[in-house]
């Protein structure tokens, strides 16, 4: 407890004095909103791909829910929101703003500084990538999909991050907030942008903000 306030507190100080984070910094959440929400049903009415963004960083609280929806922690076991075939949990999500990226890192519930760099021409060629707050990058790791034929490991990935990409899309309509998930991504040139091990696959991207005009 006294090393995440320590951390906290070296964050703030860096914000205040408008510092950005060293790379390798872990930078804890804030703790997810467990409950409330827009009910199920209202949800899947309104839910919609939404591709105007206001050039607004997501609020600490609003950042920490989206995460935890899209494949935090939901239980002591450390299963997740997100179904997984066999528990592999081979999925990471790298976040791609405007003062640098990313590593979500679950059990921590934290962010692992990754860099300082803006890398959001990157992450899509639809002009709107470029100007949004978040976009999310799902990577599977394929050493961990143990069991199956390699040519099945590609069907995994495909599920599981599609999963993941309907909980970012309900958690959004839920707290009015604006997303789209895409496949049309440079995932070769995303690999050697996010410094990805050979076992890492990119599978898809999805920006996230508040709605634009």
């Amino acid at each position: 407890m006294q090393k995440k306030v320590v951390t906290l507190l070296f964050i703030a100080i860096m914000t205040i004095n408008n510092v950005p984070a060293q790379e390798g910094t872990v930078i804890p959440l804030a703790e997810p909103e467990r409950t409330g929400g827009m009910p199920l049903f209202e949800a899947l009415d309104k839910r919609q791909t939404i591709r105007t963004y206001k050039p607004v960083e997501l609020s600490p609280q609003d950042l920490s829910n989206l995460l935890w929806a899209a494949f935090g922690i939901n239980r002591e076991d450390g299963r997740r929101t997100a179904p997984s075939a066999r528990n592999w949990q081979h999925f990471d999500i790298y976040l791609i703003t405007a003062g640098g990226w990313y590593l979500y890192e679950p059990q921590d519930h934290a962010l692992i500084k990754l860099g300082n760099e803006d890398l959001r021409e990157h992450a899509g060629g639809q002009d709107f990538v470029q100007t949004a707050p978040l976009n999310l990058i799902f990577v599977s790791d394929q050493d961990r999909i143990t069991g199956i034929n390699p040519e099945r490991k590609d069907f995994y990935s495909l599920v599981d991050a599609g999963f993941i990409s309907q909980n970012v899309y309900l958690f959004c309509t839920s707290e009015g907030l604006a997303t789209v998930v895409r496949a049309a991504i440079d995932k070769e040139n995303l690999h050697k942008v996010l410094k990805l091990k050979p076992s890492q696959q990119v599978v898809l991207a999805q920006t996230v903000g508040y709605p634009g005009e």
